[in-house]
């Protein structure tokens, strides 16, 4: 064999695994195999550089409000035995027991609550009043969804679906009635929308309800198996009241879907006469959560109970509503899932910032082979290949964590006027973030290897856990379609009035159509202003494409509805156009806002990388010729150059992410003691 060829350069360094030291240079050798030193556990904040900016300035810029309300409920759960504190590795963690039955979880599910409830944590929740009250809620929302997504589904239910309806829909009446009540759990509420039959499709839900002026009452019933009440959070074991979706038949007519308050358990937990309640079962996850189904039969409800803020129904059965017009009541209906979609987006993000801290901590000290014989085996976040494959996710969830600030900031000032620019943002960001969090847990699990597996280590079951995301408070594919036909809508009125574009972002549509250098090197690619007009340019193409490709339709004899339905393809191009142009937008936003040094530098690493990384995942940049296939092959190589230069950033940055080390896992630390056989007695 030649000395100098590659099969004897791999056989030299493969000897070099087997051999003590290095392999002679004719690749043999008669000396004893000895076996290597045993591996052990370094901190990774011993080997790698200390940080290059402020991490607690970039967790503020990340959080965007109540890091010490945060931090002061984080220690609240940590002290309590109710949040299942365990030994592992010489350290302290909380996470849910997945191993205990759906009874159990849903049990101290229950607990969990009443501790909380007792140490103040949701005063205001319902009374309080101004941004920062509602700020501080989704803060101390997603700390509880960190935790366990269970318990934050069981608030989300309580306090933002039902106590939400009452507080949109309902007068001061309900108000004075129900809201603190609520707030101290001397009622519990769920939100009786979705059924069999009927999910995202709202509008046609089979439930009816016809008013009896006689008796002054609504009569509720289920008239058919399809039209059972489903997935209703809190209905199978705990909800003593219900708000009930249904459609309600004034006289014979129907006047559409409308919301009514209920009670369906008496104080002794017994279901009220005329009301069935069944469980749904088991799940994939979320199993501290008693989803259940009702049927109604004949279920009489006060005329008073109707929440009547869009429209109410007078003694002698006079239907009034200030607004004329059925399709914007119907939408005035859907506004407490707008909060509902906040907090799904916020908590995706939430969520993969604890996958990623896992999966880098445990690249930043898992070593597997080495490139030569005489060297240690590489850590796994040394290899370019596993860098690709997580920091591209830290800089798009940074940038999502901007976004949903955004988003909190624009529903806590919503308006009349605001409502339905917020519906589209809630919609596109719902869906843009969850898909991402699924993405972000699976590429961790694999990440992690089989200790991804295990559930003390949280990535793996965080999927089960947080799959539902992509399909509650509406299909994730339905969302993006809702977005794109309302951006159509937009795109058609402005040019019927021969008006400027005006909100969501969309100005840009006013401006000349950028131009791309017909070569980009290093320099451009990074610029923010190059990042923004590549991305209009998608949009403001695929808006055009989109429109043209549905008005093809119409004049060969489609509805505009059928033409909306037959343009899937371009519709969701235009829909992810949009909620990432938004994202980089805003994450620019905020990167603008901090002052020069290395703060900025490290969020305008971030920026670029989020940018680059979606040029590079999007096909529309190569089909409709925005990039030529030479620039996308320089910006694939510099999403490479990109990983190299925050390789060295990585700790710091998911350690601004401002999760506790106890709600992390035992693979994050020392996964070695952890797994020890002295560690059996911890458990």
């Amino acid at each position: 064999m030649d000395p100098h060829s590659s099969a004897a350069r791999r056989t030299a360094v493969l000897a070099g695994h087997l051999l003590r030291g290095s392999a002679p240079a004719d690749g043999l050798s008669s000396a004893l195999i000895e076996p290597a030193a045993c591996l052990h556990y370094s901190p990774p904040e011993l080997s790698e550089q200390p940080p290059s900016f402020d991490t607690a300035s970039l967790r503020r810029v990340l959080d965007g409000h109540d890091t010490e309300g945060r931090d002061w409920l984080f220690r609240l759960m940590e002290e309590s035995s109710l949040f299942c504190p365990r030994r592992r590795g010489n350290r302290t963690f909380v996470a849910p027991d997945y191993n205990q039955t759906m009874e159990q979880q849903r049990a101290v599910t229950m607990r969990r609550i009443e501790y909380l409830l007792a140490n103040g944590v949701f005063e205001g929740w319902l009374t309080g009043s101004g941004p920062e009250a509602l700020m501080r809620k989704f803060a101390f929302f997603e700390c509880i969804g960190i935790f366990d997504h269970s318990l934050a589904i069981k608030l989300g239910v309580h306090f933002f679906l039902w106590g939400g309806a009452v507080q949109i829909f309902g007068t001061k009446h309900h108000h004075d009635k129900w809201l603190k009540a609520a707030e101290n759990y001397q009622v519990q509420g769920c939100f009786v929308m979705t059924e069999l039959g009927h999910g995202s499709n709202v509008r046609g839900l089979e439930t009816i309800a016809t008013y009896d002026a006689n008796a002054g009452e609504f009569v509720i019933n289920t008239p058919c198996e399809s039209a059972q009440k489903y997935w209703i959070g809190g209905a199978a074991n705990d909800a003593t009241h219900a708000v009930i979706f249904s459609q309600l038949l004034i006289n014979g007519t129907n006047q559409g879907v409308h919301v009514f308050i209920a009670q369906i358990r008496d104080a002794e937990g017994n279901v009220c006469p005329n009301v069935r309640v069944a469980d749904c079962g088991h799940k994939i996850g979320l199993n501290g959560v008693d989803n259940g189904r009702i049927w109604f039969d004949n279920f009489r409800v006060p005329r008073e109970n109707l929440l009547n803020s869009v429209a109410d129904v007078l003694p002698d059965g006079r239907y009034v509503s200030p607004i004329k017009d059925p399709d914007q009541r119907f939408a005035a209906l859907l506004a407490p899932l707008s909060s509902g979609r906040v907090n799904i987006a916020a908590l995706a993000v939430c969520i993969s910032k604890v996958g990623l801290s896992i999966a880098v901590r445990y690249a930043l000290t898992r070593r597997a082979f080495s490139i030569s014989a005489s060297v240690p085996e590489v850590l796994l976040l040394d290899y370019p290949s596993h860098q690709r494959r997580l920091l591209p996710l830290i800089a798009k969830t940074c940038a999502m964590s901007s976004t949903t600030n955004f988003l909190k900031r624009l529903f806590t000032k919503r308006t009349r006027e605001s409502n339905k620019s917020i519906h589209i943002y809630c919609s596109a960001f719902k869906a843009t973030l969850s898909w991402h969090t699924m993405r972000v847990l699976q590429e961790c699990r694999e990440a992690c290897g089989g200790q991804g597996l295990k559930t003390e280590n949280r990535v793996g079951i965080l999927k089960g856990e947080y799959d539902v995301q992509s399909t509650f408070e509406g299909d994730n594919n339905v969302l993006m379609q809702q977005v794109s036909k309302a951006l159509l809508a937009e795109y058609i009125a402005a040019h019927k009035r021969k008006s400027p574009f005006k909100g969501l972002g969309l100005e840009h549509m006013n401006d000349p159509c950028p131009i791309i250098p017909s070569n980009l090197n290093s320099c451009t690619l990074r610029s923010s202003k190059f990042q923004l007009d590549l991305f209009c340019l998608r949009e403001r193409d695929l808006f055009g494409r989109y429109a043209n490709e549905v008005s093809q339709y119409q004049a060969q004899g489609e509805t505009k509805e059928k033409a909306v339905l037959l343009s899937y393809q371009l519709a969701g191009d235009l829909a992810r156009a949009f909620a990432e142009r938004s994202i980089l937008q805003i994450f620019i936003d905020d990167e603008m806002a901090q002052p020069a040094g290395p703060l900025k530098d490290i969020l305008g690493l971030l920026r670029s990388m989020y940018a680059l990384i979606c040029t590079e995942e999007d096909a529309s940049f190569l089909r409709y010729g925005y990039l030529s296939l030479d620039n996308a092959a320089v910006a694939r190589k510099e999403v490479m150059k990109l990983c190299y230069e925050l390789r060295p950033h990585a700790l710091s940055v998911v350690s601004s992410f401002g999760i506790p080390d106890a709600f992390l896992s035992p693979i994050a630390f020392d996964w070695i003691q952890a797994n020890s056989w002295s560690s059996l007695n911890e458990e």
